[in-house]
């Protein structure tokens, strides 16, 4: 029992407990991403059965679900409402850079005002163009005079993308665009999804969620197989130094005994060069013809 503890003395040095903290600090923000992913999965789950029951419900007057300075409830969104009113064409707002399959294009937010002067923000839907300057003179009108709008609950966006200047922006919130068209508006906005009676030109219609539940479940197994593979190493590891000592003494000790081969065994390896089968030059018989003639020696001894 001694001698298998001692075999394992080695983890207690400075260099493997260092390492054993790192592989802890490393599991730890594994397991902490993929806990992350997998609560990512359940908001998304509860947002999908919020909006698949809002979708399927019957529709309600606007007033019941959205007011001025009441920020429009999680569990309300994609809620399906109706609304009647007038649209302020001229007061028209344009979402910029909205891309739809890679083209490019606008929406377009119409204020409808409804009888008690209170407005309702609605995006009428996408436009195709390559114009984001692009004025409400250029887009398809609404129709004229009362309008009886039905359309799903949206939350205000966020950030400093939905400042307004000159009637355009980048995401639609109703705060910033009360103020830009001097109005007071109902917190939220509606996507529209048919309005009474029908425009002289419809504009593309508004995109509903994706339902599915995307790749967090994944991401989340990825994470916490990553922390799994750290550990296995750090394992195998602690395994390879017990059974073989630690790799810079190993290195060290080839070095000193030369190596796989021994000092004859590297010098027979050596490559020899290859045999000539004779080291004496190739002459002719006949002295003229030879290269060698004139140095060998004639009868009296001299050349």
């Amino acid at each position: 029992m001694r001698s298998w503890l001692a075999s394992w003395r080695f983890l207690l040095s400075r260099r493997w407990v260092l390492f054993f903290l790192a592989i802890l600090l490393v599991g730890y923000a594994t397991w902490w991403l993929g806990e992350w992913q997998f609560g990512r999965l359940e908001d998304r789950k509860e947002r999908n059965t919020i909006v698949s029951a809002n979708e399927e419900r019957d529709p309600v007057p606007l007033a019941e679900v959205l007011e001025p300075g009441r920020e429009v409830k999680e569990s309300d969104e994609w809620r399906l409402i109706t609304v009647t009113g007038e649209y302020d064409v001229d007061d028209t707002v344009v979402v910029r850079y909205r891309t739809r399959k890679s083209a490019p294009g606008v929406e377009v937010v119409v204020p409808l005002v409804t009888p008690d002067g209170t407005t309702a923000l609605v995006d009428r839907g996408w436009f195709a163009t390559d114009n984001p300057e692009i004025t409400h003179t250029d887009l398809p009108a609404p129709p004229e005079g009362e309008v009886t709008v039905t359309g799903w609950v949206r939350r205000d966006g966020t950030g400093d993308s939905t400042q307004v200047n000159e009637h355009s922006t980048r995401a639609i919130a109703s705060g910033p665009i009360g103020e830009a068209i001097d109005r007071e508006v109902f917190t939220g906005f509606v996507a529209l999804k048919a309005e009474d009676p029908e425009p002289t030109e419809d504009l593309e219609p508004v995109e509903l969620p994706e339902l599915g539940e995307g790749p967090h479940f994944f991401y989340g197994l990825q994470w916490w197989f990553f922390g799994v593979l750290a550990l296995g190493g750090f394992g195998y590891l602690a395994w390879d130094e017990r059974k073989h000592g630690p790799r810079g003494s190993r290195t060290t000790a080839k070095k000193r005994s030369g190596g796989p081969f021994s000092g004859r065994e590297r010098q027979s390896a050596r490559p020899m060069p290859p045999s000539t089968g004779t080291m004496t030059p190739e002459t002719n018989d006949d002295a003229g013809d030879s290269r060698n003639a004139a140095t060998r020696p004639n009868s009296s001894g001299s050349p």
